[in-house]
């Protein structure tokens, strides 16, 4: 595993973090941040209905719309396997009939990747900039992170740590994929929350949390939950964990935060293979390493 720490700021494992590896799923975590800029700026509200169906920004960043999720269609499994040309986001959509809400929103929990790329389209139409551009303006230019980019084709995956797999097509994650060096998925946590980026006020609606039950088999979660773009709860040995764990073709990683007292910490974990589990709970072992 690879591994990096930062505690108040300060890198504490320079010599394994520097490798470029996608994100994943901490791309939701990001999507987040950026759209909760726009709440901050005045251009949307947490609960204004959205053009896309009759959900809110908040319902979407907390997987509360009623939205189905495309891995759950087989042949899209099926064509990542086989190396397949990525369907158009439009054409997903409607194998998907991704239209059609399995639940009223706000009466159920489903994790959908769909609802972030509702969220992207939503930056994109706001900023009116192209999803890396807003990415950038918004996000990484004021944490102060160079080095992360969204990666739309397989030659933009050129260099990039992938685990396990030799190829794959970054078009298949419909929100978007963002890499970048482990050290600054680590950073970027932290700055979310060490700097004046979002209000107190936003940040803590980030944090307001759907409890989704017990702890989960494999893994250090003793009461999950999920906010907006952030995996948060408590964890084996009492303490709060947020963050984001990610997993693709051949890799994981898991970018999470502990708060103690004054101190601020944070850990990215990424790892070969598809064990969640294993890689959470490395996180949470470094994580208490540094624990008061």
């Amino acid at each position: 595993m690879l591994f990096s720490l930062i505690s108040n700021g300060t890198p504490l494992t320079p010599d394994r973090s520097d490798a470029t590896i996608p994100w994943w799923s901490f791309t939701k975590t990001v999507l987040a941040a950026a759209a909760l800029t726009l709440v901050r700026d005045g251009l949307i509200e947490l609960d204004q209905p959205l053009p896309e169906g009759p959900f809110t920004l908040r319902q979407l960043l907390r997987h509360e719309a009623g939205l189905a999720d495309y891995s759950e269609l087989a042949d899209y499994h099926g064509a990542v396997a086989r190396g397949d040309v990525p369907w158009p986001a439009d054409e997903m959509l409607q194998r998907l009939d991704a239209s059609r809400l399995r639940y009223a929103p706000g009466d159920g929990w489903h994790y959908s990747n769909v609802g972030y790329l509702y969220v992207a389209r939503l930056i994109e139409r706001l900023t009116g900039l192209a999803l890396d551009e807003a990415l950038a303006q918004r996000v990484f230019v004021p944490l102060g992170l160079s080095r992360v980019r969204l990666a739309r084709r397989e030659v933009d995956l050129h260099g990039v740590n992938m685990g396990a797999v030799a190829t794959y097509d970054p078009g298949w994650v419909y929100h978007g994929l963002l890499v970048g060096p482990l050290v600054e998925a680590a950073s970027c946590l932290y700055r979310l929350y060490a700097s004046d980026f979002l209000a107190h006020s936003l940040l803590a609606q980030m944090q307001a949390v759907r409890t989704l039950g017990g702890p989960i088999p494999g893994r250090p979660w003793i009461a999950p939950g999920y906010g907006l773009g952030l995996m948060h709860g408590p964890v084996e040995g009492g303490r709060i964990l947020s963050g984001h764990t990610g997993v693709g073709p051949g890799s994981v990683v898991a970018v999470y935060r502990s708060v103690c007292g004054p101190d601020i910490t944070t850990c990215a974990v990424f790892s070969d293979g598809t064990d969640e589990g294993a890689v959470e709970a490395e996180a949470v072992r470094l994580l208490s390493e540094h624990w008061v």
